[in-house]
């Protein structure tokens, strides 16, 4: 109505006194709006969360209407109703519906300057001024719990340009800018960045003390997920500028889809995410073992809902250490597949219960590995360790002796398939040290560190379980597997980065008042400085480019045999001494760091 009066003064220059002249073409427009609008469903719209695809809506709607309206009016004509009403009516139309529902939703979702300028709140900038930091923003603003100043991005095009009325800085102003607007928090939108440019984003960041969080995978922001409470802390692993690499589905399938699978040790970090990747790839069954009640359980509880139609999901509690235990579950079973993923992997652990060590290692491999051999399962891979690698403590002698066990039996085996996988650490794993910083940090430290010089290799946990998986699908019998773990990391320098991008400071001599103090404890027994993967300097590369084969000796399964039979007696007459001697003469590399002073020791730490 409003906008036909002023349409009659646009063209006559007064305000009609009323008439037919004027109420024809206001009757005519609430009778062609209304249902139009009602259609298009402006009326549905809630104008606090209406955006450009509302507006878009409005001027389709307004396009339909003003189209007749300006056939009545403007191409049919009425008569005492200018022909240009016709037109600049629903011009006006579409100006004040759009421009009112724009400052309602401004009024509604706007918060005042002075709100989000109080005293003790830092300012914030998004990283990433793409979609994903648009919507990012947009959930800020809802909240209203961030002081956002502004963006930063690496695209020069748009750098010194405005996004949602905010500016765009480059990334690489950022020392000036932390000054400039007293920054205190960087928030990464850039879900689809390298992980590489997001190791070098992060370290430019943290160098200037900022505490930095980063926004969910892009599957997340599409399905509308995103909100403030979703920013997490930057996982470590983009520290390690490491980009995985897709996996090969044709390795991924081949020993799994419409399978039987069996994963010992499912519980674990490692077991568990096996189980993830498997369970993609529909395997006819998936047996889950494992010794912990409450760990099979989880897993268990987790997997149930991604099972497809035909697969079935069996929990199993059972310890590797149980031989007629597991013959019985292989038997009734029968598993093409076997992963064994079980073990007890917590160096000063093992080194303070040696007995419990080799038998759960060693004797729990010899024995998954003999119901395999002995029920003709296709394929058998152990996942082994780095510390196998010339071990200087008992989990790594263990380990190690448990490759010797598969290398000797894939001599005679005829059907089973037998391989290992030897890789490093994994972050976030529940021996890794990256949750025990994690938690040390949250409870003001101190940081606890056995040595300033420590180095460890690095892998993700899906990335790991991946590769494990295509390994296994491309041994030919005995193989050693031993994975690219990229460049080693010092631990020192893996606590500074945590501390850091948690928005605090090393208390150290340079800056006295810092708020997490490292403390070195001193090397545990049988723990190294410095790992290794090989331990020849032979390996051979596979189709794989993460993937290599490493050529090792073992000994033969007749002496290995009189070798095992000694160390389960001495296990059984519990002469711990005399079961270490046997272990260093299977694994003949195995060079102890303790004697029995450091393992008495080690028991009273435990």
């Amino acid at each position: 109505m409003v906008a036909t009066w002023i349409a009659f003064f646009i063209r006559l220059g007064e305000i009609p006194r009323g008439g037919y002249e004027i109420f024809l073409p206001i009757l005519l427009s609430a009778s062609l709006a209304l249902p139009i609008f009602i259609r298009f469903g402006l009326y549905r719209a809630i104008f606090r969360y209406a955006g450009w695809p509302a507006i878009v809506t409005i001027a389709r709607a307004v396009a339909l209407y003003g189209a007749i309206y300006c056939c009545v009016f403007s191409i049919k004509g009425v008569a005492d109703v200018p022909r240009t009403v016709g037109i600049l009516q629903p011009l006006l139309v579409l100006l004040l519906i759009a421009s009112s529902r724009i400052l309602i939703q401004q009024w509604l979702t706007g918060t005042p300057r002075w709100l989000n300028n109080q005293a003790d709140e830092g300012a914030t900038m998004i990283y990433g001024a793409g979609s994903a930091g648009r919507q990012l923003a947009s959930a800020i603003t809802d909240s209203r719990g961030m002081h956002l100043v502004g963006f930063l991005d690496d695209d020069r095009g748009i750098v010194g340009g405005t996004v949602m009325g905010l500016p765009v800085f480059a990334g690489d102003r950022i020392a000036d800018l932390v000054e400039r607007f007293g920054l205190s928090d960087i928030l990464l939108a850039m879900p689809s960045c390298s992980r590489a440019r997001r190791a070098e984003i992060v370290s430019l960041l943290k160098e200037q003390g900022l505490r930095v969080q980063t926004l969910p995978a892009v599957v997340d922001i599409a399905r509308g997920k995103v909100s403030t409470s979703e920013l997490h802390e930057v996982d470590i692993d983009d520290l390690l500028g490491r980009t995985p690499i897709a996996p090969d589905e044709l390795l991924m399938r081949k020993n799994i889809a419409a399978k039987t699978v069996l994963v010992t040790g499912a519980g674990g970090s490692i077991g568990q995410e096996i189980c993830r990747q498997i369970i993609r790839y529909e395997p006819a069954t998936l047996l889950l073992l494992d010794s912990s009640e409450f760990a099979l359980y989880s897993i268990h509880r987790e997997l149930e809902p991604l099972c497809a139609l035909g697969t079935t999901l069996v929990p199993l509690i059972a310890s590797v250490r149980d031989r007629d235990r597991i013959f019985s579950i292989v038997g009734d079973w029968q598993p093409s597949t076997i992963f064994h993923a079980a073990a007890y992997k917590h160096v000063p652990l093992v080194e303070s219960n040696i007995n419990e060590g080799i038998l759960n290692n060693t004797f729990g491999t010899l024995n998954v590995a003999e119901a395999a051999l002995e029920h003709k399962a296709d394929s058998f891979v152990l996942i082994s360790t780095d510390k196998a690698v010339r071990p200087t403590n008992v989990m790594g002698a263990t380990k190690r002796a448990a490759e010797n066990v598969l290398q000797a039996l894939a001599v005679r085996s005829g059907r089973t398939c037998f391989s290992m996988v030897r890789f490093g650490n994994v972050l976030g794993s529940s021996g890794s040290v990256v949750p025990l910083f994690r938690s040390q940090i949250i409870a003001g430290g101190p940081i606890t560190l056995t040595h300033s010089e420590m180095t460890r290799y690095f892998m993700t946990i899906p990335e790991a379980a991946q590769l494990v998986i295509q390994a296994g699908a491309m041994a030919r019998g005995g193989d050693v597997f031993v994975l690219d773990m990229g460049e080693p990391v010092r631990i020192l320098d893996l606590a500074y980065n945590m501390v850091s991008l948690s928005g605090l400071r090393v208390r150290d001599e340079s800056t006295p008042d810092g708020d997490i103090e490292i403390k070195i404890s001193g090397l545990r027994p049988g723990e190294k400085l410095y790992e290794e993967l090989l331990i020849g300097d032979n390996p051979e590369p596979s189709s794989h480019p993460r993937i290599m084969r490493a050529r090792e000796g073992f000994i033969e399964e007749p002496r290995l045999r009189q070798l095992l039979d000694q160390l389960r007696m001495q296990i059984g007459a519990r002469d711990e001494r005399a079961a270490k001697k046997t272990l260093m003469a299977i694994v003949p590399e195995f060079s102890s760091t303790t004697d029995s002073e450091h393992v008495k020791r080690g028991r009273q730490v435990g």
